[in-house]
């Protein structure tokens, strides 16, 4: 892997309470040039690596001792009023629409939430670092093209094909320019069809709520 594929150096904190898939996932980051500063297996050590360690990410598990529900989320909440430079990917076994709809709303960015099936693959994990780092909120696609299959008599369902495309896109937390290169079109188009899905959503501009988030969430309740 070049430098150019691989990740820029960075630090990293791992909080899981599986050894296997913690040591696999930190092998799988040595590997590509970070530097993992700590391990921990449940949330409260993560919080002191956090602490004492200064990382540029952790990567957690949603569900850690002592309860295994939600535990993960909740120190990513405290890692990011804490520690704002610190950037925050959440790992789950499971979909969770709820907590998909946290990690969009986080205010400040850096935050992710992918599926631990798509670790295996290091590209995923470091495209979502890359843009954590960059602020962005990461959310994975396979989520969102679980929640697309669903149907309701929603506003959501009045969207065109390509009107869904571009809000599955906003849902994965990509920018009007990574929707374009995403879709192959220009990022005036992205624009366009964003405005047509605010309108039909019945979004009107308003200057303390940021419609492309609300629009986001709607898609996700759905």
């Amino acid at each position: 892997m070049t430098r150019e594929q691989g990740i820029i150096p960075l630090r990293i904190v791992l909080a899981d309470d599986a050894p296997l898939i913690r040591r696999g996932i930190a092998l799988l980051l040595e590997g590509s040039g970070a530097e993992v500063a700590g391990e921990a297996d449940d949330a409260a050590g993560l919080l002191r690596l956090v602490e004492s360690r200064h990382p540029d990410i952790a990567v957690v598990d949603i569900r850690m001792p002592p309860t295994f529900t939600d535990e993960g989320v909740v120190a990513a909440r405290t890692i990011r009023e804490r520690h704002p430079s610190t950037s925050v990917i959440l790992l789950s076994q499971h979909m969770d629409v709820a907590t998909a709809a946290e990690v969009l709303a986080e205010p400040s960015g850096g935050v992710a939430y992918l599926l631990k099936e798509r670790v295996s693959d290091i590209g995923v994990l470091i495209d979502a670092m890359h843009r954590v780092r960059r602020g962005e909120v990461v959310l994975d696609p396979t989520l969102v093209s679980a929640l697309m299959r669903g149907t309701t008599d929603s506003p959501i369902d009045r969207l065109t094909p390509r009107e869904r495309e571009v809000l599955a896109a906003m849902a994965e937390g990509r920018s009007n320019a990574g929707i374009a290169h995403a879709l192959f079109i220009s990022e005036r188009t992205v624009e366009s069809i964003s405005a047509s899905v605010f309108q039909k959503l019945g979004l009107e501009p308003s200057g303390d709520q940021n419609r492309r988030v609300q629009a986001v969430l709607r898609y996700l309740d759905r």
